[in-house]
């Protein structure tokens, strides 16, 4: 067992913070040595997901989770908002450049709150910057709708933008920590689960208030809603054990997690040992960094150090290489451009009523979210993405295909073409716009299971205390690439066609499975500090796959 002199939380050093100078010895070596004769490292009960906290944990996953659900319908109601708003901002009609700023502006100021988010997690909390994110999510929702501008519909976007940045980093990472090992995987996905199910709800009143005079005022100010729930919830919600150890209070963090394994004896020596572990790593973290009791005072001091360590240390830029990776080639990919354009897109295809239409796709990808959620930890991490991501490209290859007869190249531009009624593409050749249904839904199916939900496990590849830092660079990297996506696809479009625009989508894909076949080692059933451990000499892609053979 572990040494009973352990750090209780009671104010008493821990042992792994004092050492005899003459005959001081590598924090990692204490720990393999503490781990040799620590007999809780062996299995205490049971893994079975029913054993923990049950109601508790779910509570605060689905609660912290409305986050997601702004998250999802804030980007998905532009899609049905570009195609009922007419003229009622500024007096005319929105231009190609109109609907890409507006689209893609929320995703640049996401890109730049979500690193500011993951460095305020770190120093106030996880649970005060989803505070702050429902605050902006309310005043942008009530902002769009009042505006009579483009240039206050952008501004409440912006403000909309900020929001999501710091929800889709903080709230991931949150839920991360909160989570048991054996069910990390499935909760952090219910974020995922929320965000399509917002999408799939902003779908469905986007199309009840489509044929309503400034319906779409409605479509947007409803987003405030879940804001105000969730700020009320937020009273209720427990700090996470790994910032709360960090942040010295152990007391809380020891509550936090009975909560969380519950009141059976068995459980309750499991969620002990998970303190230590966290205890332990904090401290082995302290002493690598040689920081000890001088910790970096002030919030740039602070956000300085967290940087240097997550490029200085092997591991650490690893980590990072792989979650950048992941949060790049999702956004890349072009899915997104899909959840914003698809009503224009269907529109363009003569379809009689486009948002109904890109209904269908918002139910695919929640439905096949819910797959993921079911499956992700079973099938794991890096098999569900080696087996979706060739599904994807094979269908943006068909789309490719399909397009080619209806080639927009020499229109004059997207928009004039849906609102001056000269968008009959098709021909007469019906069957196009069918195959090119098909295949986006098939699309939509395969990055649901996998790439759309994948990424954002980010939070377990980085240690506690780089965790924020790193996070918020990857979720930077996908807030850029959304903008890139959202601000390109329309003159795209209209500039090199929309089968070359849907090859280069394809060719991303078909890259980003060489790079999760090269350097994404297999994380599910890991401790998050045994991921730590498995990519501090390389990216252990043939250790965790024997790992998993041999589980």
């Amino acid at each position: 067992m572990a040494p009973d002199h352990l750090h209780d939380g009671s104010g008493a050093e821990s042992p792994l913070l004092v050492h005899d100078n003459d005959t001081r010895r590598s924090p990692r070596r204490e720990h393999e040595d503490e781990l040799e004769h620590d007999d809780s490292q062996q299995p205490l009960v049971s893994e079975s997901t029913e054993s923990y906290g049950g109601l508790f944990v779910w509570i605060l996953t689905f609660s912290a989770g409305i986050s997601g659900l702004l998250f999802g319908y804030d980007t998905g109601v532009i899609s049905s908002m570009l195609v009922t708003i007419g003229s009622d901002l500024s007096n005319r009609p929105l231009t190609t450049a109109d609907k890409s700023i507006i689209t893609s502006c929320t995703s640049l100021f996401a890109l730049i709150s979500s690193p500011i988010a993951g460095l305020l997690a770190d120093r106030l909390g996880r649970r005060k910057v989803i505070l702050v994110a429902d605050g902006l999510f309310a005043i942008g929702a009530l902002w769009q709708a009042l505006t009579s501008s483009v240039w206050g519909m952008i501004a409440g976007r912006s403000a909309v933008g900020l929001a999501v940045g710091a929800a889709s980093l903080v709230t991931a990472l949150y839920i991360s920590e909160l989570a048991p090992s054996e069910m990390r995987g499935r909760l952090v996905t219910i974020l995922s689960l929320l965000i399509t199910g917002g999408q799939v709800v902003a779908y469905v009143i986007g199309w009840l208030f489509s044929s309503m005079p400034g319906g779409w005022r409605w479509i947007v100010g409803l987003g405030a809603l879940p804001a105000f729930l969730q700020l009320g919830l937020l009273f209720f919600l427990p700090e996470t054990p790994r910032w709360l150890v960090q942040a010295g209070q152990e007391t809380k963090a020891r509550a936090v997690l009975g909560k969380i394994y519950g009141s059976d004896p068995d459980m309750q020596r499991l969620a002990e040992r998970v303190f230590r572990d966290i205890e332990r790593e904090v401290a082995l973290e302290e002493e690598e960094m040689d920081v000890g009791h001088d910790k970096p005072s002030s919030f740039l001091d602070q956000a300085t150090h967290s940087m240097s360590e997550l490029f200085r240390i092997d591991g650490n830029r690893r980590a990072l290489t792989i979650a950048v990776m992941l949060q790049g080639v999702q956004q890349l990919c072009g899915f997104n451009s899909l959840m914003y354009f698809s009503a224009t897109l269907f529109s363009l295809l003569s379809f009689s009523s486009p948002t109904l239409i890109s209904l269908s796709v918002a139910v695919t990808n929640f439905l096949f979210t819910l797959f993921a959620f079911s499956q992700i930890d079973r099938i794991g991490r890096r098999r569900i993405l080696l087996l979706s991501i060739p599904i994807m490209t094979i269908s943006l290859i068909v789309c490719t295909l399909a397009f080619l007869p209806l080639d927009l190249k020499d229109a004059p531009s997207v928009h004039q073409l849906r609102d001056s009624g000269s968008n009959d593409i098709t021909k007469g050749n019906t069957s196009l716009p069918i195959i090119i249904l098909l295949s986006l839904i098939i699309y939509t199916a395969s990055y649901a299971a996998g790439l759309g939900n994948v990424p954002w496990q980010q939070s377990e590849l980085f240690p506690l205390n780089v965790r924020s830092v790193g996070s918020a660079l990857a979720t930077a990297t996908n807030w850029g690439s959304n903008f890139i996506v959202g601000l390109t696809f329309l003159p795209l479009m209209e500039w090199i066609s929309p089968s070359s625009t849907f090859l280069i989508y394809a060719a991303i894909c078909a890259a980003g499975w060489v790079g999760v076949w090269a350097i994404y080692p297999e994380m599910s059933g890991l401790s998050l500090e045994e991921v730590k451990e498995l990519l501090a000499d390389g990216y252990g892609v043939q250790e965790s796959l024997a790992r998993r053979r041999r589980a």
